[in-house]
């Protein structure tokens, strides 16, 4: 894809591999969309792009544990942009972001499902009609090779909680709804994959972990790159890439009556409808 002239958002694009990938796509020519909750570092970014870019980005201030301020995120997206040719799913919180303790979301939900996922969800649901519009469009799914199955009798993990599993939990959910979206656009010409970018990238979330890191942001910016640009991945959908290369996820993410359980559940929770 000749990023030129192309609309990109990329949520949660203030720090790590997001700001990474929103700096390259700028300096290709994109219109950039940047999301995130501190301001002070949107402007530091817009700055930065403005610089080798000479193009202005826009920012969209939104705390994505609140599916209210999600909505209202999409609504000035869709009312400001005409076009949107990628949308790039990559904000999210670590196993330890915010301290050990299970924690809930402003709707009081499971906070790293919530932010992780359902956010994901909710949005990429409400821009679809002008990623469709777009088409040839593509969403990214910025997931992990973390995955843990869900437990459908406690998804929101009130038993035996502990911020690694609620993450992995979160990381095979985006999955799942990445093969279920992904049949649901067949022949809409806008595709959807889902990948781990790099193994404990040198971030904030691994940082406040307490992990050291493995991989360079570089490493998994190129990888998302890749979904956004490669002409090799163009016709591709409902796939798990581990980097560079297409793998396999968690066996849950394959189990159709599974993602039909979190596909009926998403849509509760977050009010889209079905």
């Amino acid at each position: 894809m000749n990023m030129e002239d192309k609309t990109v958002l990329i949520t949660g694009s203030t720090d790590g591999v997001g700001r990474y990938v929103a700096m390259r796509l700028a300096a290709a020519g994109a219109r950039v969309l940047i999301h995130g909750r501190d301001s002070t570092r949107a402007q530091a970014l817009c700055d930065e792009i403005k610089r080798i870019s000479g193009r202005e980005p826009m920012f969209y201030q939104a705390d994505l544990s609140s599916l209210a301020e999600v909505r209202e995120f999409a609504e000035l997206v869709l009312a400001d942009q005409e076009r949107l040719d990628v949308l790039i799913s990559n904000a999210g919180i670590g196993s330890q972001n915010e301290g050990p303790a299970r924690q809930t979301s402003e709707d009081g939900y499971e906070l790293r499902f919530a932010v992780n996922y359902l956010a994901g969800f909710l949005l990429a649901h409400l821009l679809l009609p002008r990623l469709k519009a777009s088409a040839p469009a593509r969403i990214v799914n910025v997931a992990s090779l973390g995955q843990h199955p869900i437990d459908f009798d406690d998804v929101m993990i009130t038993k035996n909680y502990s911020g690694g599993r609620a993450y992995a939990q979160s990381k095979l959910s985006q999955i799942m709804f990445t093969i279920d979206l992904a049949d649901a656009l067949r022949g809409s010409g806008v595709t959807v994959n889902a990948l781990h970018p790099a193994t404990y990238m040198n971030t904030t979330m691994v940082r406040v972990s307490g992990t050291t890191p493995l991989s360079t942001v570089e490493q998994g910016g190129d990888a998302i790159l890749h979904l956004v640009q490669g002409d090799d991945v163009a016709d591709k959908s409902g796939l798990f890439f581990d980097g560079k290369r297409e793998t396999r996820a968690h066996a849950q993410a394959y189990d159709a009556d599974a993602r039909q359980r979190l596909r009926a559940l998403s849509l509760k929770l977050t009010g889209v409808k079905g």
